[in-house]
């Protein structure tokens, strides 16, 4: 059940009855009509803007607003309504509509809010593809959570999601890893080997040397590296995707493919993707301008291969191939992306860290092209994770040479709490995570403030049980709600209502921070009405003297925490049972 679509298409009624009467023109259409919570609870349960999309058609915005009123006022579910600003209608709505939507929550259960919106589209999300060089770090962290928060999301709504892992195990930085590794191979065997400057340096590496020692012993020493490179990369790349798989692990997630850069080389397919922007006139031999900021000293033109990225949105032509026939950096993105494309997605959506925000103009232009413009390209863009401690930098330890890691947060912290608190900042915000905040239990953990309301429904299911209330689910689907008229109950009860609503904008931005702020929002109603116990007495949940009185109320409770675990679970937090 979602009120307000109901409240939305009764509005499209209206001005539809409005049009055949000759009050709008035919064919003044209104796509964009919205019915959505007021900013302040004083000016209504509901408001739209119909009247002021309509004033381009002629009408006096706030004139027709009185006429819509006067119409959509009629119905059974509006009690009053008022014109307010340049047009705005606002409207009041019975407390019937409201136990309603609460009696939908009980009846419809797990099942509440989810939409139709996807129609099962298949949706492709690339995030965290970090290079295998070593363990996640928090800035990966951060990636991760995001995008598989947004899988959730995007499922809840309806579509068919692909959570997806670009493995970048084509570039020079392997060779680098594979140098790092034989250095602690030798290690391994007994040799006093200093780490090279341009060596990985983390202490991650040493079990890797330890377990090709173990594996080959001494048979790549005195080699030549041309011996040895090949292996020795495959080897720590394997072993690198391994740690990395068992820290995404540690946080929940589970990839349903891990694709190889490295499987586009030499097998022909970064060719294909090429020959596919060739036939299209996309691809021709060229000279770039200088950019901008290099001296003319350090510039020199060369032709080379280009893809006309500009026909598609980007600023300029980008290379394609060097002028001495390698690839460029650019190519193999394409040629993955072309085979994303080939696999039949609807849509596209890219993970990246807030370093690659030069790459989304081009990565877009790309897929158009290779799409022909049918494939939408959604880039989020992770901005950095600045760690403090009692307001302080904190500067944890780093065994992985030069950066905190997934593990060490998860020590400090655990999997949950880091996992809810990585989605309270939008994606393109700096984050700042106090070790101290983020385990305080008080009103400005947003973590705790969430689970402590569930916590509170699960001690009133229980004091319920001692008192021999009977409280399963059947019965509480069924209960006389109409005694819930109180505005605290009313405010739990049109906060619930929204839920349906904010799946689908969340879902259509690709925004999963909107559920843990709804989350946050939904616990403060909660514990308004829970702390109103406090001083009125006829609002606590539980009424020794009358059964069907603490039935409605504890109906109400289990709404809310039907709704922060489905929020909770969107995020891949588990509902707290009790707080200790």
């Amino acid at each position: 059940m979602n009120l307000f679509v109901d409240i939305e298409a009764l509005v499209r009624s209206e001005l539809a009855a409005m049009r055949q009467e000759g009050i709008l023109p035919v064919g003044s259409n209104v796509d964009h009509i919205t019915v959505e919570p007021p900013r302040e609870a004083a000016h209504g349960d509901m408001a739209t803007n119909a009247a002021l999309l309509c004033a381009k058609f002629g009408v006096n915005p706030r004139e027709f607003a009185e006429q819509l009123g006067q119409r959509i006022g009629v119905d059974s579910r509006i009690v009053a309504y008022e014109v307010a600003g340049p047009g705005f209608l606002n409207l009041w709505l019975r407390p019937s509509c409201w136990h309603d939507v609460l009696q939908a929550i009980l009846i419809e259960d797990v099942n509440f809010g989810q939409s139709k919106l996807g129609a099962n589209q298949n949706v492709n999300i690339e995030f965290v593809s970090a290079n295998p060089t070593g363990p996640l770090h928090v800035g990966h962290t951060r990636g991760a959570i995001f995008g598989d928060a947004l899988a959730n999301l995007l499922e809840f709504a309806g579509y068919s999601v692909t959570r997806e892992y670009y493995i970048n195990d084509g570039g020079a930085q392997m060779d680098a890893l594979a140098r790092s590794t034989y250095l602690r191979y030798l290690q391994a065997l007994g040799q006093d080997i200093a780490l090279e400057d341009t060596a990985y340096p983390g202490d991650y590496l040493i079990a890797v040397g330890q377990a090709i020692a173990k594996k080959w012993g001494d048979v790549w020493v005195d080699k030549s590296e041309d011996q040895w490179l090949d292996h020795i990369r495959n080897f720590a790349t394997d072993a690198m995707m391994d740690i990395i798989r068992e820290d995404l692990s540690a946080l929940g997630i589970e990839m349903d493919v891990f694709f190889s850069e490295k499987s586009l080389y030499g097998t022909g397919r970064i060719e294909a993707a090429l020959q596919s922007l060739d036939c299209k006139g996309l691809i021709y031999r060229g000279t770039l301008e200088q950019p901008k900021g290099k001296g003319s000293k350090d510039w020199v033109a060369r032709e080379q291969m280009l893809f006309k990225s500009t026909e598609h949105g980007d600023d300029v032509d980008r290379p394609l191939q060097k002028s001495d026939g390698t690839w460029t950096y650019f190519a193999p993105d394409v040629a993955y992306h072309f085979d994303k494309v080939s696999r039949g997605f609807d849509v596209l959506i890219n993970v990246f860290g807030a370093d690659h925000g030069g790459y989304v103009k081009r990565m877009k232009a790309a897929v158009s092209a290779l799409s022909d413009n049918q494939v939408p390209l959604d880039i989020k863009l992770i901005q950095l994770v600045r760690l403090f401690k009692n307001g302080e930098p904190f500067k944890m330890s780093k065994r992985s040479g030069s950066f905190v890691t997934l593990r060490d947060l998860l020590q400090h912290v655990g999997p949950e709490v880091t996992r809810f608190v990585m989605l309270t900042r939008k994606n393109d915000a700096m984050l700042d995570f106090d070790f101290a905040k983020v385990l305080d239990q008080s009103r400005d953990n947003p973590v705790f403030y969430v689970q402590y309301a569930n916590a509170r429904v699960m001690s009133v299911f229980r004091r319920a049980r001692e008192a021999k209330i009977p409280i399963d689910d059947e019965v509480l689907q069924s209960v006389e709600l109409s005694s819930l008229t109180h505005d605290l109950e009313l405010a739990v009860l049109r906060k619930l209502a929204e839920w349906p609503r904010l799946i689908e904008a969340a879902a259509r931005a690709n925004e999963p921070h909107k559920v843990a702020f709804y989350l946050n929002e939904l616990a403060s109603e909660f514990h308004r009405l829970w702390n109103g116990g406090n001083d009125y007495p006829t609002l606590r949940f539980v009424q020794p003297d009358n059964v069907e009185l603490s039935q409605s109320k504890i109906a109400l409770g289990r709404a809310v925490s039907i709704v922060i675990a489905l929020g909770l679970g969107i995020l891949g937090v588990t509902p707290a049972q009790e707080m200790r």
